[in-house]
């Protein structure tokens, strides 16, 4: 964690400070947390701290400042050259191509063991983004579920805990299906936002008094109130159920090729025609309990709204979601449990449920093979409008020259074809770069122009010179979407830059490397890979390979125990939790050398990255941080 001034955290220059002697660190002269000494040499730091005002902002507001504790957590990790973790990676694709019911020694077997609840979420993350990257979160996703269907005995257990497995396709539907996300959703959750009606069915929960204020003239009796919330409940879930059922079209299609490969497996599992209902729940359990209802109930976090809702429109939004979990459950629990306040909407909840297994057989109807991520091609039809709106450019400066005002005010418009900008969007007359052209589209060090939220589109013309356009977004959310619609338009593009400079060369040298010659290669890595949406950050490889491969570390030595130690080995590594393959396998002498065989050659792999770690450390191969002031 750097920054310009004191080395130790990332924020600008003039708004942040450092205490040695206490461990306090202070960001945007608002506030700041004080971390004791001890603390930080906790491998890793972890604990709550108060969140203190700068002194000063408290006495300036009366003294009315409430008191905020916050989780911290500091990780750091060195992230070597893309060469060393290819070996890791060779395992971890080929692990999903192996028989499930043998693997035991894999590494994506050591994770789902050794993977804690702490962490399962982000390591399903790590693991969906690494195989999307190669075109293989398909068969992740196959893998992963088959393990857990076929340890499942009970089908109405199936995917109801936090597996590694529930995780990832948790994790693989928010990182490819946030635009189909937003299609269907968006409308509705903005009615409900904007028209904030008082909607409440659980008379333990009914104030009549802002039902008056808000919905009725005079003072309304109960019933008045529940009638008039189912109406509002009805007149919501209606678009939303139309919408959800009317979207087959609209699905990404990596999302119904998955969605179609869980209903082959639980199929296979639970052919029982007393089990009819569990291939719609598997998927339905997904899609409704662990996409659509969540993204109800807390729009925030889904991108649908900028705010959290306020009291009333959450109630609102949490009846909504509670009505859509129940589609999703087929109304399997529909008059149990304890809210029978909620019978009411029965008869609506199930008409709707004959839609949504209509609409499940449906959208799992699709062929081809074609995956995610992967090679990459061509995202955007050339004449689709992608993105547009003002940005402030600055072109490259020849050596020398530095102009105050070097930013000016353009209206740029961006389709699969060109990056085209004028001075207004009526504006006739109009500068474009191909987009064949682009070899990066990067970030840029605040320090650069000491300007936040500005990004770098370099480019290469035909006599192969390369060329750079600075574009200042006037937010990072900003940022983030014109990140993300450059490289999905440029992701076909040949010869793409492997590094370049997130600094600007200035006074005479690069700012982020102090290399004085302009043509010098770059200092930082290039994120070429395909984006996964416009609310997610590239694919990184190689930092997510590394991350798998500390978490491998927690399993090492339960590894080579269970499998280089233990001479009367009969068992392979999750016979022990009863969760296994049968014992048929764990008595084949093939089996075992094969299990010992794989054992080895993972433990192998982890050494030599281990030394590549120890040797990076003692030459001091760090990437080049930021200037000091």
């Amino acid at each position: 964690m750097r920054c310009w001034s004191c080395g130790r955290c990332r924020a600008p220059r003039p708004r942040c400070g450092w205490s040695s002697g206490t461990g306090t660190w202070w960001a945007r002269m608002t506030s700041w947390v004080e971390f004791p000494p001890q603390t930080l040499q906790q491998k890793p730091p972890n604990g709550w701290f108060r969140l203190l005002p700068f002194p000063g902002t408290e006495e300036d507001s009366g003294g009315s400042l409430g008191a905020l504790r916050l989780k911290v957590r500091l990780t750091e990790d060195r992230v070597l050259p893309s060469q060393h973790y290819q070996p890791l990676m060779a395992l971890l694709l080929e692990s999903v191509r192996g028989p499930v019911e043998e693997d035991t020694a894999s590494p994506l077997a050591v994770l789902e063991e050794v993977a804690s609840g702490d962490c399962r979420r982000d390591l399903a993350t790590t693991l969906v983004k690494l195989f999307l990257g190669q075109g293989l979160a398909g068969p992740l996703l196959d893998y992963l579920t088959r393990r857990e269907v076929a340890r499942t005995r009970d089908p109405n257990t199936l995917f109801r805990s936090n597996s590694l497995a529930s995780k990832s396709m948790q994790q693989f539907m928010k990182l490819v299906g946030m635009r189909y996300l937003h299609e269907v959703l968006k409308p509705v959750v903005s009615r409900v936002f904007e028209e904030r009606k008082y909607v409440e069915l659980d008379p333990c929960k009914m104030d009549l008094s802002r039902a008056r204020r808000i919905s009725f003239k005079g003072a309304p009796s109960e019933d008045q109130v529940r009638e008039s919330s189912l109406g509002l409940l009805t007149g919501y879930l209606g678009p939303i159920v139309d919408a959800i059922v009317g979207s087959v079209a609209r699905c990404p299609p990596a999302m119904r090729r998955a969605f179609k490969q869980l209903r082959l497996c639980v199929e296979e599992r639970f052919p029982q025609a007393e089990h009819q209902d569990v291939k719609y729940l598997a998927i339905s359990g997904f899609l409704f309990l662990r996409f659509f209802a969540p993204a109800i109930l807390t729009p925030k976090l889904f991108d649908l709204r900028d705010q959290h809702a306020d009291p009333q429109t959450s109630r609102s939004l949490l009846l909504l979601a509670k009505a859509v979990q129940s589609i999703g459950n087929l109304g399997q629990q529909l008059g149990q449990g304890k809210e029978l306040w909620m019978a009411p909407l029965h008869p609506f909840l199930l008409q709707s449920i004959s839609r949504v297994r209509a609409f499940l057989d449906e959208l799992v109807d699709v062929d081809g093979e074609e995956e995610a991520g992967g090679p990459a091609r061509a995202l955007v039809p050339p004449s689709v409008t992608l993105r547009e709106g003002y940005l402030l450019k600055r072109k490259e400066e020849p050596a020398g020259l530095a102009t105050r005002f070097a930013f000016k005010k353009r209206y740029f418009r961006l389709s699969g074809e060109d990056l085209s900008y004028a001075k207004s969007p009526e504006c006739q007359v109009r500068s474009s770069i191909p987009v064949s052209h682009i070899r990066a589209v990067e970030r840029v060090d605040e320090g650069a122009f000491q300007l936040p939220h500005v990004m770098q589109v370099v480019t290469q013309d035909g006599a192969g010179a390369l060329h750079t356009t600075y574009l200042q977004c006037k937010n990072v959310n900003e940022l983030n979407q014109w990140l993300s619609a450059l490289r999905k338009a440029s992701a076909p593009n040949q010869d793409k830059l492997a590094a370049c400079h997130p600094g600007a060369f200035r006074g005479g040298r690069w700012t982020c490397c102090l290399q004085a010659e302009r043509p010098a290669v770059g200092c930082s890595r290039t994120h070429s890979a395909v984006t996964l949406g416009d609310w997610s950050d590239p694919l990184d490889p190689d930092a997510e390979t590394q991350m798998v491969y500390r978490q491998l570390l927690l399993g090492r030595d339960q590894l080579r125990m269970k499998f280089l130690e233990d001479s009367h080995l009969d068992t392979g590594l999750e016979a022990d939790t009863g969760r296994g393959p049968s014992a048929t396998h764990g008595t084949c002498p093939e089996f075992l050398t094969g299990q010992r065989a794989a054992a080895a050659h993972l433990l192998e792999v982890l050494a030599d990255l281990d030394r590549a770690h120890e040797e990076f450390q003692r030459q001091g191969q760090v990437a080049p941080g930021p200037p000091g002031p």
